[in-house]
C-alpha cells in the first residue's frame, strides 16, 4: 500500500480489547491540535468497526485504515474543537 501520510503521535493499543483502543485514541486526540494526525495500532477485531464509528461521532477524520499482519492501523486527523 502506497500510503504516505505522516503522523504526529502514535497510540499503541495492541493487545487491548474493546472499548480500550477507542478510549486511548479519544484521550490522546483531546491533547492534540486541530489538523494533527494520530496513528492508532490495534489488534482487537472490533476496532475496524469501532474506530470509523468513533471518528464519525467525534468530528475527527479517519484518513486511512489498513492491516499490517495482525495489526489494524488507523490514521485519524484531529478535527476542530
Amino acid at each position: 500500500m502506497g500510503l504516505s501520510v505522516v503522523w504526529d503521535i502514535e497510540v499503541d493499543a495492541a493487545g487491548l480489547l474493546c472499548p480500550l483502543p477507542v478510549l486511548r485514541a479519544r484521550k490522546r486526540l483531546k491533547t492534540m491540535q486541530a489538523g494533527q494526525v494520530l496513528r492508532v495500532l490495534a489488534t482487537d477485531p472490533a476496532s475496524v468497526i469501532d474506530m470509523p464509528h468513533f471518528c464519525r461521532q467525534s468530528g475527527d477524520t479517519l484518513l486511512a485504515a489498513h492491516q499490517e499482519g495482525a495489526l489494524h492501523v488507523f490514521l485519524i486527523r484531529k478535527g476542530s474543537d
